[in-house]
């Protein structure tokens, strides 16, 4: 890490031409008003294929044991660009790893040519996409959310910070028998984080919770079987990481494929113990699946307790992040400085 290092993050995060085409950057799905996600029910790359999952958001991901929905093996994020750089099924950016155009825009942009030499100090280049990949996870690491009007209540002790209705929330979040903050636990309000990951893949934890139910040895759509497409157990289909819920307000649509519109499709899932789907192709209860975590048992919720569970998880939207111009995109910046506002 260094500030060299994550200013040229920052201008390659934002770069078009890190795709095949030119029509996608690292920004293109993970937008900074939206938390470092968008707001689709799937991702969709460059060439306009969809991918089978949302785009997860990066706020806090420097804490983040694992990156991806499902994948227990990548525990870098120096390694986790790999997928959406290089991956051909489904195409994401859709670059060349051993010879892509990019490689020459890195060596002849003036703005490379004077930021790469600046992160990588000791060293005279060729740039490849590994330098490209140290750089992206430095500035990934400055994604950080932390000045929302609940940091404010509950870290810095402004009483006034939220309202008496998100108090109220935060109590039923944390407590049973709502269970929410089992797996949206910690500073992260997410999953397991590398201060509870101590040897490897211990203590991380992908958990179902009841989202669908199908007939047939699979309850979970082919497409997206969870862990069990790594391990190959079945008491592993249906079992996803937990996301971060910090600015979960303005990331709709929810959950792992996108397939709840609102917080209150969220909360009458969670409230019924999993989703009922009543007909079509993923028919089934979901509260009955057998894999679906003992902590998912459904609760009581009143209209009261609603307005105030949505209000906590509203005060969890930290506007500062959404909108800080040293996270933004350089190029747009560079070019209003040169040519003026249009």
């Amino acid at each position: 890490m260094s500030a060299a290092k994550v200013e040229l993050g920052r201008y390659l995060f934002y770069d078009l031409r890190l795709s095949v085409n030119g029509e996608g950057s690292c920004a293109t799905c993970h937008m900074q008003k939206y938390g470092f996600t968008d707001q689709k029910p799937v991702a969709i790359g460059v060439t306009g294929e969809s991918h089978p999952r949302r785009t997860m958001p990066l706020a806090n991901v420097a804490w983040f044991a694992v990156y991806n929905w499902a994948n227990p093996t990548v525990t870098q994020l120096e390694e986790q660009s790999r997928t959406p750089m290089f991956n051909r099924h489904p195409l994401e950016l859709g670059l060349d790893e051993k010879n892509d155009k990019f490689l020459r825009v890195i060596a002849e942009d003036p703005t490379y040519v004077k930021l790469f030499p600046m992160a990588f100090s000791g060293e005279s280049g060729p740039w490849d996409f590994a330098h490209v990949r140290k750089a992206l996870a430095a500035f990934e690491r400055t994604l950080i959310s932390g000045n929302s009007p609940y940091d404010h209540f509950r870290y810095r002790h402004e009483e006034n910070a939220i309202s008496e209705s998100a108090k109220r929330g935060e109590d039923l979040f944390f407590h049973q028998p709502y269970g929410c903050s089992r797996c949206h636990g910690g500073f992260t309000l997410g999953g397991a984080t590398i201060y509870q990951t101590t040897d490897g893949a211990h203590g991380i934890e992908f958990v179902s919770n009841g989202l669908y139910n199908l007939a047939g040895p699979h309850s979970y759509p082919e497409d997206n079987l969870g862990l069990y497409q790594f391990t190959h157990n079945l008491a592993d289909v249906g079992k996803f990481r937990a996301p971060s819920l910090r600015n979960v307000a303005v990331r709709a649509p929810y959950m792992h494929d996108g397939s709840m519109r609102t917080l209150d499709e969220v909360l009458d899932h969670y409230a019924r113990g999993g989703r009922l789907i009543a007909a079509g192709p993923n028919a089934g209860d979901g509260a009955k699946n057998r894999n679906k975590s003992p902590t998912v048992g459904g609760f009581t919720l009143t209209a009261e307790q609603r307005a105030d569970l949505k209000a906590f998880l509203e005060s969890l939207t930290d506007e500062t992040f959404l909108h800080d111009p040293a996270l933004g995109n350089p190029w747009t910046a560079r070019s209003t400085a040169l040519h003026g506002s249009q």
